[in-house]
């Protein structure tokens, strides 16, 4: 089938299937935390502050990630996050087995794995490119990979809700745990070419610079990062009040919560499939228009769904918005920088997504405690919508400049 053509690379294989595996003990494992923090402190406020120093590093270290990155050998350091990445997951799932229930312990092995997610999700961005040999199947690839993200994120929370009420939380744990060893196993299988740029002998702190130059020179990544930054900060951040949702507004238990997970990632599922049919990557810009004005009504409708079914349903559309405008933007980027900056102008990306999101978390649960959490889910789509609309203004605008001063790249 079209959809998978690229599973025809054995590395890209490889990786696709042992990552499937992995994401889903990972979500398990987002699940339950925010559960266990949730049922433990009945606190919004802390809920924000798991989510952000979980994500914190991002917005810290992406940019110093994406220089280390393109003078390092990709590969090795992936295989190095992972292993890195287990030995947290097992710290975890220990203490939650013995019962240690140390809500700082907690937040504290949620920032290292925050910090390894940092060079983890650059690297693994970065490394796409190397396990397609033809580069018109790149786009198809990110958004396969994109697909299984967010399968994951239906079947794990999907999991992880009838584990969590049936056999308890460290069950979840430890099955994150244990989902390292097949995309390890996978990882040493790879045989990949990976190409190292010539050891420069900038310094890393020159490289950060030329990084911000080159993206901030290209109108077209500029606007995309900075549109990113607006929705990571102010929109996506809603999901971090669904537990309340669940358990508090509709009267639900751990088997809710997790519908609401799976909800938005049936949407994101719905959304990777379609761009993974693209045949062009023409109309990314588009898609990612539509995508974010789709995302930041349908977080409207979510603040006020007076039944559980509406606002199910609702969360549908929020993973087919949020998974469309992301992923649309991840591929641009991928697609269009220069091969030099890639891991930069990718570590652009995940600082705007991934390190957004911790300070966004922070801030709703903030409104959520002092207006309560269906108006701060309200303003949060207020800002998605007003974000979408003003973005379709300056790309009207930009149209109407002459064609030589519509795109500066720097070259060198």
């Amino acid at each position: 089938m079209n959809i998978f053509r690229s599973l025809k690379y054995r590395n890209f294989k490889l990786f696709f299937y042992g990552q499937s595996i992995s994401l889903i003990g990972t979500w398990m494992q987002k699940t339950a935390v925010s559960w266990l923090v949730y049922r433990l402190t009945g606190s919004a406020l802390l809920l924000g502050v798991v989510s952000f120093v979980s994500l914190i590093p991002s917005l810290i270290l992406a940019p110093y990630a994406g220089s280390i990155v393109d003078r390092h050998n990709r590969y090795r350091i992936l295989v190095i996050t992972q292993v890195v990445s287990m030995v947290q997951a097992g710290a975890l799932a220990f203490m939650i087995l013995f019962k240690f229930y140390n809500i700082p312990a907690i937040i504290g092995l949620s920032l290292v794995q925050g910090i390894i997610n940092a060079f983890d999700v650059t690297c693994r961005q970065s490394l796409m490119v190397d396990m397609v040999d033809d580069k018109e199947d790149l786009p198809n690839a990110i958004a396969l990979n994109s697909t299984m993200t967010n399968f994951a994120r239906i079947a794990g929370p999907a999991v992880a809700g009838i584990v969590l009420s049936t056999f308890g939380e460290d069950f979840c744990f430890f099955g994150n745990f244990l989902s390292y060893i097949p995309v390890l196993a996978c990882l040493f299988m790879m045989k990949l070419n990976t190409r190292v740029t010539s050891r420069s002998e900038k310094s890393i702190w020159a490289e950060l610079q030329d990084g911000f130059k080159y993206v901030s020179g290209d109108r077209d990544l500029s606007s995309l990062i900075l549109m990113l930054t607006v929705s990571s900060l102010f929109v996506i951040p809603f999901n971090t009040l669904m537990p309340i949702f669940a358990k508090d507004i509709f009267n639900g238990d751990a088997k809710t919560f997790s519908w609401f997970e799976s909800a938005a990632g049936l949407g994101s599922v719905i959304s990777a499939v379609y761009l993974a049919n693209l045949k062009t990557d023409k109309n990314l810009i588009k898609i990612m228009t539509t995508a974010s004005l789709i995302f930041g009504l349908s977080v409207l409708m979510v603040a006020y769904a007076g039944k559980l079914s509406f606002a199910l349903i609702f969360m549908v559309l929020t993973g087919v918005g949020m998974m469309a405008q992301t992923s649309a933007i991840n591929t641009y980027i991928q697609t269009h920088a220069i091969p030099v900056m890639r891991a930069r102008a990718i570590s652009y990306y995940v600082m705007a997504y991934q390190g957004m999101i911790p300070i966004g978390s922070l801030l709703v649960g903030w409104l959520a405690n002092e207006l309560g959490p269906r108006r701060a889910v309200c303003i949060e789509g207020i800002i998605g919508v007003l974000a979408a609309a003003l973005f379709v203004l300056y790309k009207r605008k930009q149209a109407q400049e002459p064609a030589v001063a519509r795109k500066t790249v720097l070259a060198g």
